[in-house]
């Protein structure tokens, strides 16, 4: 009888950052966690806290999470040598990295490599303002290839990422799997305020590679054909300030508005996709646009960049798309034809963390019973 039948299945997750920080990544380890917790798994998660005060140690809905510090405080770069130790004196059946970014993930494949426990990572790859940093991830993948050839498995959280990956490590396709981030939006209790103008929403971190400043360029040649068009920026992030003057120098800011909602508040992003005439996402990258298919979850038709993940929702006929370096007038262009003649998007099935939580289960029971027993 294998170890995975006679014991709990234990499971490692790390990942550079986790709650209270807030992200797409942090997202979805606390979705999993808690679920795999439930199912009897025992699940810790391994973060670093760069601010040094935040416990070291707590357990939170039957989630074991261990903090160790990170250097330096204020930088993404994540130096955490105390993952090598924490995984060095612990036994699991699985390490599952997740990112892979920075350099929490390498540290930790390096140790279970070391320490003999199958290891996985999930890529939950995305852009970078910084063209240096762009061509940084590029050259981490190269370097980190041979720990990456190590993994059990590499999973992609679309097929394009995976792919991506695939023909830039030049890995065998079977070490490769696809598994959706999960989501849900709340049926809307209560409909938006019915209104004579145009609402068009563009959902994103503010950062520049998310291509905020494309639509609000387009604005001006927008407003000449549709005087009730209104934009409203929806995310939070650095690029903020910029985005605000550039409303301001092109007269714009009066029908801009640019906010967040917050991240638990399913109903108020539920309600703001509906409210929309438009939603779109002029991003130069994304693995697995989550906030577009939560709008086609709700019919809204959708504008986006043909590029990365998001051609492959064109593809399939779910968004129209535009090319990534399209002038202010193609946009507009663009977009206009979208509000006189929107294409209007079947109904569709999101993912779910449920199912996102089955698919990782059962990879994780694969790769533990192939694990020799060790007396």
């Amino acid at each position: 009888m294998s170890a995975i039948n006679e014991q709990p299945l234990k499971v490692l997750l790390v990942t550079a950052r986790y709650f209270p920080y807030m992200g797409g990544i942090e997202t979805h380890v606390y979705e999993v966690a808690r679920r795999f917790a439930r199912q009897g798994i025992q699940t810790t998660v391994l973060t670093t806290d760069p601010s040094q005060a935040l416990p070291t140690r707590e357990q939170i809905e039957g989630v074991e999470i261990l903090r160790v510090p990170a250097y330096p405080a204020n930088r993404d770069y994540y130096l955490a040598p105390g993952v090598y130790d924490v995984i060095m004196k612990g036994d699991w059946d699985v390490v599952h990295c997740q990112g892979f970014h920075t350099f929490v993930p390498p540290v930790a494949m390096l140790a279970a490599k070391r320490r003999n426990i199958p290891y996985m990572l999930t890529f939950h790859s995305g852009g970078h303002s910084s063209g240096l940093r762009n061509s940084i991830r590029w050259l981490q993948s190269k370097m980190n290839r041979p720990l990456l050839a190590g993994a059990q498995k590499l999973v992609g959280v679309s097929n394009f990422e995976a792919k991506l990956f695939q023909q830039r490590l030049a890995l065998p396709a079977e070490k490769f799997a696809v598994i959706q981030n999960g989501s849900h939006l709340p049926k809307v209790t209560s409909k938006p305020v019915n209104s004579e103008s145009a609402l068009i929403l563009s959902v994103g971190r503010l950062e520049k590679y998310k291509g905020h400043h494309r639509i609000l360029e387009a604005m001006p040649m927008i407003l000449k054909e549709r005087p009730d068009a209104r934009l409203r920026i929806l995310g939070t992030g650095p690029y903020e300030d910029e985005l605000r003057q550039m409303a301001q120098q092109l007269g714009v800011a009066e029908i801009t508005e640019i906010g967040s909602i917050p991240p638990g508040n399913r109903e108020g992003m539920a309600m703001a996709m509906t409210s929309a005439t438009l939603v779109t996402l002029l991003s130069e990258y994304e693995a697995h646009p989550l906030a577009v298919m939560e709008a086609l979850s709700l019919q809204r038709p959708v504008l986006v960049a043909d590029t990365s993940g998001l051609s492959e929702l064109a593809e399939r006929g779910l968004v129209r798309a535009i090319p990534l370096n399209s002038s202010a007038e193609a946009v507009a262009k663009s977009v206009l034809e979208q509000l006189r003649s929107p294409l209007l998007p079947p109904d569709i099935e999101l993912p779910t963390w449920d199912g996102c939580t089955a698919s990782l289960v059962s990879l994780y029971k694969s790769i533990a019973e192939e694990r020799p027993c060790v007396s």
